[in-house]
């Protein structure tokens, strides 16, 4: 197999006879400053583009402290919120001319931080982190060094660090109220990951709505563990096979909502007709499932732009660290996956089915 020889500085000044720093001018956008002539700047250039030249631009960046890359990491890339938080993550960065090195932590807490410490290896200038959310540690490390650092979606109380966050605790409030309001008394809810600030807010929410409404709370009304399909497709399973069958059920996020609903489908169920859904997260699919779904809708776009933000005034020393985070509001549309029940059919249901624990 025939070695790729590499293009250097060297390669080109051999080519056009002059010397490498000549080259190293031109091609830094100097020869101007130190009056290379036109003739030669353009002959440089053209052998430049005839030979491949492509710069080292981790070399260059160790040169001048600013390698211009920032580490960004994710629990799970194949999550469409996820997914669309890292595109508007990385179209904020390439117009301000950083690159991306990309992280999929798969929800494990060792491989955030392995990838914390590989990114740091490869010196990036800054790190924003959805963390898997249940350890703080190796993130309270990070700030000990002084590396800029954001955390997006999951945040820890104690680590004094800007985050961006949606208002989980009242997007699942509106949920289960809107529920409420539709003659639902029977509500279940299934969670995500368990110990995530994600998590544990949209179940207080969850559980304050019924509290506000003067419903008792079941803790068998609440399943699951995780954000994944699979964990809402067995989380649905358990409940459409109880004695006493919930009328509306919330998914703590979109892939949740997709196993809850072929679970649904399985048991021979149909959405809104014999059972009520809401899930968090809305997808452009949304709208266009058999039975478009009620969704609480986060700011996904407006949380990568200012995570980037907050990001950036950190390494430009805009000011220093802020620890104040940022809440962004959450809103329900409200589509066709809830059924309005008679008074009737609730009343039956409340007397007859749901004793608070």
């Amino acid at each position: 197999m025939n070695k790729v020889r590499r293009v250097t500085l060297h390669t080109i000044a051999k080519q056009v006879g002059v010397s490498a720093t000549t080259i190293s001018r031109v091609l830094s956008g100097q020869a101007a400053r130190y009056r290379i002539s036109k003739s030669t700047e353009e002959t440089v250039l053209q052998a430049a583009a005839e030979l491949g030249y492509l710069p080292d631009q981790l070399a260059r960046g160790l040169r001048i402290k600013r390698t211009h890359t920032i580490g960004l990491i994710i629990p799970d890339i194949s999550n469409p919120f996820f997914s669309t938080l890292a595109r508007n993550i990385e179209i904020e960065a390439r117009k301000a001319g950083y690159s991306i090195i990309l992280s999929d932590i798969q929800e494990e807490t060792q491989l955030e931080v392995e990838s914390t410490r590989l990114l740091q290896s490869r010196k990036v200038e800054g790190l924003i982190i959805c963390p898997a959310g249940e350890q703080s540690e190796h993130l309270k490390a990070i700030l000990r060094i002084e590396l800029p650092m954001v955390i997006v979606d999951r945040h820890f109380p104690e680590l004094e660090c800007p985050y961006v966050v949606s208002d989980n605790y009242k997007g699942s409030f509106e949920a289960v109220s809107y529920f409420i309001e539709n003659n639902h008394r029977i509500i279940a809810f299934i969670q995500g990951r368990l110990h995530t600030s994600v998590n544990n807010d949209r179940v207080r929410g969850y559980r304050d709505a019924l509290k506000k409404h003067n419903i008792p709370f079941d803790e068998a009304f609440i399943v699951g563990d995780s954000f994944g399909e699979r964990n809402g497709y067995v989380g649905a399973k358990m409940l459409l096979n109880r004695a006493s069958r919930p009328t509306a059920i919330i998914a703590a996020s979109n892939l949740i909502s997709l196993g809850a609903m072929r679970a649904i489908y399985e048991e021979g169920l149909k959405i809104p007709d014999e059972i009520s859904m809401i899930s968090f997260d809305d997808q452009p699919y949304s709208d266009y499932l058999a039975t478009p779904m009620t969704t609480v809708a986060q700011q996904t776009t407006e949380m990568g732009q200012i995570a980037f933000k907050l990001l950036m005034s950190q390494i430009n020393l805009e000011r220093p660290r802020d620890t104040e985070g940022v809440v962004l509001s959450t809103e329900l549309k409200i589509r066709k996956s809830v059924k309005k029940l008679e008074p009737a059919f609730m009343k039956e249901t409340k007397e007859e089915t749901f004793i608070g624990a």
